[in-house]
């Protein structure tokens, strides 16, 4: 048996010992192994997890059962307990965001390719698609945001418009917000007559009414905006509710406009009258030239980017502010504190002015704090993704919609401890000589956003929001009327984020000089 096997046993070892085989199979292995690892490279990451859609119409239906609409998005990344979480609204994807991290990667390390904005029904009639905050990226978006930044909102320009802030700001009594960016733009206080008691007229609660009516369909989530061919039914009314407010804002805005540009330009193509004063921003955007000697924006343009500041900077000062004043009341030890910084840094002479901003940090900490638990708006602008993109792991496809949840980033209670609660604290530097900022740079929550779309107002809207609070703080000494029990009801409205009761409190004057009331 043993000589009979020897044979077979060298053929066989002669078999796998010989090169050609050896060769083959490493061959055969190599290709395997390649085709493995391409197969592995090639296949696509995920979408980010969420509802499982309806074909063609995806999540739309879910639109209709889920009221109101924001805060069944604000609790999608929640339910994904990923940070992040994805919904199809017809053929779109709609990228729900709130982690830090994860909005550090969209806006920052990726801030290129989602630096366009979606095209929405509300945005076309709003603003033409010729202004800087709503318009998808591209040279018209380029243009509108070098003459913001150069002309409209640079620091120089800030210093030059200081006195008409200081003016509203030394009365200060309703629409605040209005009133300043009215002042800048237009060189007047309200459209119409205002009333005995100094207040607006009709004229100018219809003008802000629509304003604010404008920025709740901005991006309210219109069925047509994912099924097009469904915009000439206007389901819900909200194309003919959004050309309605528009149309109020215009009624006011373009008289106006169309007499400054005849009087910079002349009439009729004629020759241009002889060089004029810069009164306000009108006049600046009606008056910039090119290095040819022509005119750089429009008659459209020009109405377009006033009437969006005019949205941008109508409700975010005031919001916060009321927040804050809601939150200090019931803990009174920070309204102490607060005044106490104010008396230090100011005194009771005179009336807290830009010049003290920089020195008021807890005024600033305050202020940030009621930024970071009560946000204007549920989400940031939505961002479009202008090819495909990988974050955190997850696949976006070219076109989808990014929503930064300023709710979800800014109550995260893996970033924030005890996120519900209002302290100000928390935003002050163990550096006493550091200066607290109202913008965010790192995404833990949303006040100004950042990146190519940041907000280019960051100036201004740190400087509107902190002077209102630290005067309504400087002047008065503020407590709970006595019959609400010494509670302040800080619910929220169903349908957004304000106060669902207007606050009320009893404000008692606190400076000697009678006089710094009278202005």
């Amino acid at each position: 048996m043993s000589s009979s096997s020897e044979p077979n046993a060298g053929l066989i070892e002669t078999r796998l010992t010989n090169p050609t085989t050896t060769s083959l199979i490493l061959l055969f292995t190599s290709l395997f192994y390649l085709l493995f690892q391409y197969h592995s490279i090639r296949k696509p990451k995920p979408l980010p997890p969420g509802p499982k859609p309806w074909p063609i119409v995806g999540s739309l239906p879910e639109l209709y059962r889920n009221k109101p609409i924001f805060r069944w998005f604000l609790s999608l990344p929640k339910n994904t307990s990923r940070g992040v979480a994805c919904v199809r609204l017809g053929g779109i994807h709609v990228i729900v965001v709130d982690s830090p991290a994860i909005a550090r990667e969209f806006l920052k390390k990726n801030d290129a390719a989602f630096a366009s904005r979606p095209v929405t029904m509300a945005t076309e009639h709003s603003s033409g698609f010729l202004t800087v905050a709503v318009n998808p990226w591209g040279e018209q978006w380029k243009k509108m945001r070098r003459v913001l930044a150069s002309e409209v909102l640079s620091p120089a320009r800030f210093k030059w418009l200081t006195n008409k802030r200081i003016e509203e700001a030394d009365n200060l009594i309703r629409q605040y917000s209005g009133n300043i960016i009215r002042k800048m733009m237009f060189n007047r206080r309200y459209f119409g007559e205002e009333r005995e008691d100094g207040g607006p007229g009709k004229e100018e609660e219809e003008h802000v009414d629509a304003l604010l009516g404008v920025l709740s369909m901005m991006y309210a989530f219109c069925v047509s905006d994912y099924l097009p061919w469904l915009r000439r039914f206007d389901l819900n009314g909200h194309e003919k509710a959004v050309k309605a407010a528009v149309g109020v804002v215009n009624k006011y805005h373009d008289p106006i406009i169309e007499e400054r540009i005849r009087r910079w330009r002349g009439v009729g193509g004629g020759s241009p009258p002889p060089p004029q004063e810069l009164e306000d921003l009108l006049d600046v955007l009606v008056s910039i030239r090119d290095d040819d000697g022509k005119w750089v924006l429009s008659e459209e343009e020009i109405k377009a980017q006033i009437a969006e500041l005019m949205y941008a900077t109508i409700d975010n000062s005031s919001n916060a502010v009321e927040w804050a004043l809601a939150e200090m009341l019931t803990q009174p030890h920070l309204l102490e504190r607060a005044t106490s910084e104010i008396d230090r840094v100011v005194g009771k002479h005179r009336l807290v002015d830009e010049s003290d901003v920089p020195k008021l940090n807890y005024i600033k900490a305050c202020a940030r704090e009621a930024l970071r638990l009560h946000p204007v708006a549920p989400f940031n602008l939505p961002h479009v993704a202008m090819s495909d993109a990988t974050v955190a792991g997850y696949t976006i496809p070219k076109g989808s919609h990014v929503l930064l949840s300023r709710v979800g980033l800014g109550r995260n209670p893996d970033v924030w401890d005890d996120p519900m609660k209002f302290d100000p604290g928390r935003h002050l530097s163990d550096d006493a000589q550091g200066e607290v900022d109202l913008m965010e740079t790192e995404l833990r929550f949303i006040s100004f956003s950042t990146g190519r779309r940041g907000c280019v107002g960051v100036q201004l809207g740190t400087a509107m929001t902190v002077v209102l609070l630290a005067r309504m703080i400087q002047g008065f000494e503020w407590s709970v009327p006595s019959g609400m029990d010494g509670v302040v009801d800080l619910a929220e409205e169903e349908n957004s984020l304000f106060l669902a009761k207007p606050l009320e409190a009893h404000a008692r004057p606190r400076l000697d000089n009678v006089g710094l009331y009278m202005k």
